[in-house]
């Protein structure tokens, strides 16, 4: 019985592992695909007013060009910018987005919102911080 057991505990076990292995061998789909570096940027604890910048690189590893056409924040606190032209297969860019802490506090999450041509259209990218009271000097 134990041996049985086993055999279909090691069973759940492989088809689990073998799911995630094709997750991340699945082909890139035909046309152009952007994918990040890193999809989030954690600053850790800022003192409030302060502003943070951070750079999300990418790379088109599709087989045609990637156009951006827009990068959409969830608040006015975040301005960001990034490549005009068209980015070339095997090509990599940046978005550059940056904080103003001025006015809040607390944790914030703010996610950025990139539409494109792209067949994983729209993509995002988010920054987190937490926000101090400013301490009088």
């Amino acid at each position: 019985m134990k041996y049985l057991l086993t055999i279909a505990v090691l069973a759940c076990l492989s088809f689990g592992v073998t799911a995630q292995d094709a997750e991340l061998l699945a082909p890139t789909p035909p046309g152009p695909f952007i994918k990040f570096t890193e999809k989030s940027h954690d600053f850790g604890d800022i003192e409030q007013g302060e502003s943070v910048e951070y750079t999300f690189e990418f790379t088109n590893t599709g087989d045609a060009p990637v156009v951006i056409s827009n990068v959409m924040t969830t608040c006015g606190c975040t301005a960001s910018s990034w490549p005009r032209e068209p980015v070339l297969p095997g090509v990599s860019s940046k978005i550059e987005v940056s904080f103003n802490s001025t006015g809040k506090i607390g944790h914030q999450n703010k996610v950025i919102t990139i539409m494109s041509n792209a067949t994983n259209n729209p993509e995002h990218v988010k920054i987190i911080t937490n926000i101090l009271p400013k301490t009088d000097s």
